[in-house]
């Protein structure tokens, strides 16, 4: 689809511990890492082989021996059509969203916003691997560099372009950490949209300067359940003290897309067509791993709706099925909202009120309110229902793991190579280092790939509670689950 030229974006103006700590490393002075963070002094060293931008994004399904199920429409429990997501969503992304093609072009509107941070650096973790003591090879591929600090951005560039090309003037959406909340304002205001955003009033709360930050690039925020949408106000009138949840999140800001003309949602994870323009990362590292002469052989990265890890990990699963490369896949969530590994692979609602479509995934249940947890964009019932059918299929491996471990990996990732990972990516980074430790243990010399895709920058009240001795492991309760899975939809 081109775009008339008022939707090409400016360019944006040149800006002139306690006792389980104790052991860690301080950051080594003068770092030098194999393939550098990306400085115009180092690009050749932060992008192997000089990798350009992606111009397609890649749709999985077009290789899988078997397809996904059908999203159901809610009412009907018929596969959806089309007309089925016209109020919520602008043609081209429905078309990608059911879509068997097996790419798709990135316009240059696009392409020309990515410029601002992409390629993004891959990186070989040698100081981490030295502390380790492990014969393992540690690559991370790290999206940190957009302006909003993560992956999201690469779906929210593509989403506000094809509402302002459709003529589109509102968009609304959900946050849940807020690192999506902030990569869509940022793109919204690129192209000249109005953002509302409501964000998991736990996240809320934890985390004001995200907040600040979708402000400041314009965005409307509010505090999720609200009194704004008859959905939030429900939630309330149960729960005046409810923690919120994406779920709830995601109720409201659909609630006012499908009653009002003027306005769409946008979403930041789960949907076909967000994993698709998630692919880039996997795209280019493909290309850098090939630059220094490496394969992957284990890929790792944390899932809460899926975008991130199916980003970097599906360009691989292709190389795979064509038999290419044999990597094992392992997708790590919290123990205290675990998607894939306890919840059940059913037709279930994505949102708390029962309004979006039924899709086939790993759920806990559309009721399910993970405990507060820092981690806030891994605090989701469901799960992507691409990456759920991956795993049925066997594809791919899930774990999970507390987050007390997940920041003692986090100290020892920044005290080595410098990064202060989201609490998010910390799960990748904690299973990478087990893998590590075992391969010190056989002698293997794996190479092992994490899915890096974001700072931390605006967490760092998760770490002070963490330095201090603070932090406790939240697990799910069985009771709670019971509950939850016992209302998920009869289809």
């Amino acid at each position: 689809m081109a775009a008339s030229a008022s939707l090409r974006p400016p360019r944006l103006p040149a800006v002139p511990v306690p006792e389980q700590a104790s052991s860690l490393p301080r950051l080594p002075k003068n770092r030098v890492a194999v393939a550098g963070r990306r400085r115009f002094a180092t690009r050749a060293s932060s992008n192997p082989g000089n990798v350009s931008i992606p111009k397609q994004w890649y749709n999985l399904v077009a290789d899988l021996p078997v397809k996904p199920p059908p999203s159901l429409h809610p009412g009907t429990h018929q596969p959806l059509v089309h007309a089925d997501l016209a109020p919520l969503f602008p043609d081209e992304l429905i078309r990608q969203e059911l879509t068997e093609e097996r790419f798709i072009d990135i316009p240059q509107e696009v392409r020309d916003v990515y410029e601002l941070w992409r390629p993004t650096p891959l990186i070989r973790a040698k100081r981490l691997e030295k502390l380790l003591g492990t014969p393992a090879k540690i690559y991370y591929k790290y999206e940190g560099t957009s302006p909003a600090g993560s992956h999201k951005a690469n779906t929210a560039v593509p989403q506000a372009y094809y509402n302002a090309s459709a003529g589109v003037k509102n968009v609304v959406t959900e946050t849940g950490a807020g690192q999506w909340g902030s990569a869509l304002s940022f793109a919204s205001t690129l192209f000249g949209l109005n953002c509302e955003v409501w964000q998991v009033r736990a996240s809320y709360d934890q985390k004001p300067y995200r907040r600040l930050m979708m402000e400041t690039w314009g965005a409307k925020v509010h505090p999720s359940p609200s009194d704004v949408t008859e959905a939030g106000r429900k939630l309330l009138a149960a729960d005046p003290a409810s923690p919120g949840s994406l779920g709830m999140a995601i109720s409201e800001a659909v609630e006012v897309a499908a009653t009002d003309g003027d306005t769409k949602y946008c979403l930041g994870s789960v949907l076909n067509h967000v994993l698709l323009h998630q692919t880039v990362i996997g795209e280019e590292c493909l290309e850098q791993l090939e630059a220094v002469g490496v394969t992957p052989d284990v890929i790792i990265g944390c899932t809460g709706g899926g975008s991130n890890f199916g980003g970097l990990a599906f360009p691989f699963m292709r190389e795979k099925l064509a038999g290419r490369m044999n990597p094992q896949f392992k997708a790590v969530e919290p123990a205290a909202c675990p998607t894939l590994t306890k919840g059940v692979y059913a037709y279930d609602f994505g949102d708390t009120a029962g309004l979006t479509p039924l899709m086939k995934m790993h759920t806990l249940g559309h009721g399910f309110v993970p405990d507060p947890i820092h981690a806030g964009g891994l605090r989701y019932h469901g799960m992507a229902p691409l990456i759920s059918h991956v795993y049925e299929l066997g594809f791919m491996e899930a774990m999970s793991i507390k987050q007390t471990e997940c920041f003692q990996a986090a100290l020892q990732f920044a005290r080595t190579e410098g990064i202060i990972p989201a609490p998010e990516p910390t799960h990748a980074i904690a299973a990478a280092i087990r893998g590590a430790l075992e391969c010190k243990r056989t002698g293997e010399e794996k190479v092992i790939l994490i899915a890096m895709c974001g700072h931390g920058h605006f967490d760092l009240a998760a770490y002070d509670r963490y330095l201090r001795g603070d932090m406790v492991d939240l697990a799910h309760s069985d009771e709670k689950l019971r509950e939850s899975l016992a209302d998920i939809p009869k289809v």
